[in-house]
């Protein structure tokens, strides 16, 4: 992401067509890039300190579980851009990851029923709980919209990777 920002300067912010188009479906594909593309080296670092840092905690886990979560996040994030933002806006970042690392790791605890998952998922709320108002329509040029995706995917991901043993325990029943 950093190199492609570099790029991205030298080109005069030419790279960041590659961002969600909503509503334009020939260019659906760019759910997939967007979360490579910033506005900006002050907008990459913003996501770049919490993307790493909850990223990390999750890929403990495995890089399996790990590269789920992130696909789950860029694809909810980019959708609920492509879908509720205005025809024409174009969406860029990784902060739709972001909030997916940042609910995923709130809600699996509460999925998995594992005490030491609750109290990772606590403090990552006491750390990083205020971000959540991103999901909220609060400053201009920001995209709740995706961020909103994001967060919910991260939850659908939590409950899918952690709710596994309930299910197959419902099912027996």
């Amino acid at each position: 992401m950093w190199l492609l920002e570099l790029i991205d300067v030298v080109l005069q912010g030419a790279l960041d067509w590659i961002g969600v188009h909503a509503w334009e479906f020939s260019m659906l594909w760019t759910v997939f890039t967007a979360p490579f593309a910033h506005g900006d080296f002050g907008h990459l670092a913003a996501n770049s300190v919490p993307l790493l840092a909850l990223g990390f905690v999750i890929a403990l886990d495995g890089v399996r579980q790990w590269a789920y979560v992130t696909l789950a996040a860029a694809i909810g994030s980019g959708l609920f851009a492509f879908v509720l933002n205005a025809p024409g806006t174009v969406t860029i970042g990784a902060s739709g990851i972001v909030f997916g690392y940042l609910t995923y790791l709130i809600a699996r605890g509460l999925f998995s029923a594992d005490w030491r998952q609750l109290v990772l998922g606590a403090v990552v709320l006491l750390v990083y709980g205020s971000v959540l108002w991103g999901v909220f329509p609060t400053a201009p040029g920001v995209s709740w919209q995706g961020h909103l995706g994001g967060a919910v995917a991260g939850i659908l991901a939590a409950w899918w990777l952690h709710s596994t043993e309930r299910r197959r325990a419902l099912i027996k029943r």
